[in-house]
């Protein structure tokens, strides 16, 4: 048969094939012709080439991406992939081949503007679009900030500040079995939370052939359907499991004539691997970077010289040695003072004089798909195949990365609440901190067993708090998201699909207790903030974009988050060291303050901060110029381009907050701006598929001006969704490829 491509009133497209990889490739044409910029954009990303075109703004990423090897990896997975699983291979090709074939044709605008010409998709370029997207996803440079806090303050605080936090992404998920809907057959709901982006990075689509028929969210660049999707006879879902699976080490390095050596654990030098590459920047010099690769993994930051800008490694560990490492060297108060010399230990380390001060700094990154050469694509094919619970978990077992909880239902009254995805097994100070790499004790020994959990009451939900993935966490979310949804279907014994989006759209804050208690506690105020302190007595707790009593919590919440940041007992916490940009999100003071405010006010101590002094002064401050309208006035939706449009839209007002089942996320402190967000929502219907919706924030297509660019916006701002449609004849043909 023909290949087929159809549209419903939302230009979603629907592929209908004679085969799989027929079908893979209409996927990847009509992808192209929907997203080609975004399409390139991620190629480039993948590839760190996209300062070639956008300028000097992105030459970090491509730095980091440079040096973390992301393309090289994606080249050894699928050739790993080839080897193993020739049949997905193949698949992929075919996925990559229509890529290509819809670039050739693409008119999108922004190529016009940017004088870029659509390049050439390799068969490893989806491996490399997941992989970039999915890299930081884990937060490892959390474990720079755990450095630096224990280094200025101590390790007790590391807790203080353990929440999800600025640059980690999660999700909303709820599975109710069948005995707690009206239809006796499961639901299952949830939205994802990552950075708002326009074009979305979720795409709605259907995919039919003789194998199987699914329609789901697909991630633009990868074929197939892999975080939600429905067969018909079985749905899956994930949420972000907060796993912990990717390490960082300190490494020594020293150069050897035109190489790069590093001290391995058993006190042996071994040869790393060195090149160097050049960065193109659009309207700049082209830029050189040394990749370094040691036994350990890619070094991300420094090299045997420290870093560009601190070549002591003060940046490191704050100008403090660390006692239980014989090999460091007593780093001196005040390097200016020539009587304060230093005399390094090891005699590896290098004495010139700008290296004497501390061993250079140099950090690797350890990552599963670097050491085992899979991405977990095995797992895609059988997940399109799955026609029951068994066959989906089965699919997962294939699972790499990111390392997701897993949801999902049959018709036949299955269910399925597990982890998915590769945790290395190795010593605990992996997971919390940066460890040396010529220690021994810090190597992987094998993968964790990914846990399994239950319905509770018929009911599963997750929401990135602690649950069945924390032996595998560190730092998870708090629990309000989780305890609200399951508090919300408590309330009620019989639910069905079309109960779901007030749950989608809950805005209730109960991580405002804190803030509150102490603003109850506060007397002898003046007037104007006595009067603000009782209205607040009175707010409901609910963050609706109308509401203008949120809007105030918010002003005073901003306030206390700015003092306590900027208290003396955290001034060495305000300068962060000079690691890589792409790193300096999870080293801002700020964010960290605002997104851990709730631990900072409950503690028992913070370090003497007079915290009834912090929060009378800002509510002062607030009562003195209050915000003029409501919570939507500031808190607005501002999606992430690559490239801003020539007609900018309006930033439309948001409900919602970070810790609010309906997680529209500022930075307290910093903005009210919403970059993350619900990147989708679903209800996967068992009873019916053609009782399952779903929306995304803007629209089907990536075009500019297109009807179906923003057309489900106003859908997404209200809670409202859209059907899912199978029935072919109620859709309308596009074309034959």
């Amino acid at each position: 048969m023909a290949t087929e491509i159809y549209r419903d009133a939302w230009g979603i497209p629907h592929l209908r094939a004679g085969s799989a990889a027929e079908l893979a490739h209409a996927q990847g044409l009509v992808t192209a012709r929907d997203r080609a910029w975004q399409l390139e954009i991620e190629r480039h990303r993948a590839q760190g080439t996209s300062a070639s075109f956008l300028g000097g703004s992105a030459l970090a990423w491509d730095r980091f991406a440079r040096r973390a090897r992301v393309d090289d990896t994606a080249r050894r997975c699928f050739a790993d992939l080839e080897r193993r699983d020739p049949g997905t291979a193949r698949w992929v090709r075919a996925y990559v081949d229509g890529v290509n074939e819809g670039l050739a044709d693409s008119t999108a605008p922004e190529f016009a503007r940017t004088g870029l010409t659509p390049g050439r998709w390799e068969p490893w370029t989806p491996l490399g679009v997941w992989l970039a997207t999915h890299i930081l996803f884990a937060g490892f440079p959390a474990k720079l900030w755990r450095e630096q806090v224990a280094a200025h303050l101590d390790a007790d605080a590391i807790g203080l500040f353990a929440t999800d936090g600025p640059g980690t992404s999660g999700s909303n998920g709820w599975l109710v079995g069948g005995e707690r809907t009206v239809t006796g057959q499961a639901v299952i709901a949830g939205d994802p939370h990552r950075w708002i982006e326009d074009p979305g990075v979720y795409q709605q689509i259907h995919l039919s052939c003789p194998e199987f028929d699914v329609v789901g969210l697909a991630v633009p660049g990868v074929p197939g359907i892999a975080h939600f999707g429905h067969t018909g006879s079985v749905a899956w879902a994930i949420t972000n499991a907060m796993a912990d699976y990717q390490d960082l080490y300190r490494e020594r390095l020293r150069r050897t004539g035109a190489g790069v050596e590093a001290l391995g654990p058993d006190g042996v030098w071994r040869r790393a691997s060195r090149h160097t590459e050049t960065i193109e920047v659009a309207g700049e010099e082209p830029v050189e970077v040394e990749v370094i690769e040691t036994g350990r993994g890619p070094v991300i930051i420094g090299g045997p010289e420290g870093i560009d800008g601190d070549p002591t490694g003060l940046a490191y560990d704050g100008g403090r040695a660390d006692p239980a490492d014989p090999a460091d060297s007593v780093i001196p108060t005040d390097p200016a003072d020539p009587a304060d010399s230093v005399v390094p230990t090891d005699p590896a380390v290098p004495t010139d004089p700008a290296a004497s001060l501390a061993p250079p700094v140099a950090i690797s990154l350890r990552y599963p798909p670097r050491v085992t050469g899979d991405l977990g694509f095995g797992a895609l094919l059988p997940l399109l195949r799955a026609r029951r619970v068994a066959d989906v978990d089965r699919a997962f077992d294939r699972w790499a990365e990111p390392v997701n909880v897993v949801q999902a239902a049959d018709t036949e009254g299955g269910v399925l609440h597990r982890v998915a995805g590769r945790v290395p097994v190795r010593a605990e100070a992996n997971s919390l901190r940066v460890v040396p790499a010529w220690e021994p004790g810090h190597a992987w020994q094998g993968w964790h067993v990914p846990p399994r959990a239950g319905l509770t009451d018929g009911v599963a939900v997750m929401a990135n708090q602690r649950g069945p993935a924390e032996p595998l966490g560190v730092e998870f979310a708090p629990p309000h998201r989780a305890d609200r949804i399951a508090a919300l279907l408590a309330g009620k014994e019989r639910w069905s699909a079309a109960d779901m989006p007030a749950l989608h759209t809950d805005t209730h804050l109960a991580s405002a207790s804190p803030l509150l208690d102490h603003l109850d506690a506060l007397d002898d105020l003046t007037p104007e903030a006595a009067a603000l302190r009782d209205r607040l007595r009175g707010w409901d707790r609910r963050m609706d974009a109308g509401s203008a009593d949120a809007a105030l919590y918010a002003a005073v919440r901003g306030a206390v988050v700015r003092r306590l940041a900027a208290h003396p007992a955290f001034a060495a916490l305000t300068t962060p060291p000079a690691y890589p940009e792409v790193f300096q999100p999870w080293l801002a003071l700020v964010p960290r303050v605002g997104f851990a405010l709730e631990h900072l006010l409950r503690a028992e101590d913070l370090y003497g901060i007079d915290r009834p002094a912090a929060v009378r002064a800002a509510v002062e401050d607030v009562a003195l110029r209050p915000p003029a309208g409501v919570w939507g006035d500031t808190h607005r939706l501002a999606p992430w381009r690559a490239l801003e449009p020539e007609q900018p839209y309006d930033e439309p007002g948001l409900s919602g907050d970070h810790d609010c089942v309906l997680c529209t996320s500022g930075v307290p402190g910093l903005t009210d701006r919403a970059a993350r967000g619900p990147a989708a929502r679903y209800v996967w219907d068992l009873a019916r598929r053609e009782d399952s919706r779903w929306v995304v924030p803007l629209g089907a297509s990536g075009v500019p001006g297109s009807p179906h660019h923003r057309d489900q916006l106003p859908l997404w701002l209200a809670g409202d969704l859209v059907p899912v449609v199978t029935d072919w004849t109620r859709l309308k043909k596009e074309t034959d490829v």
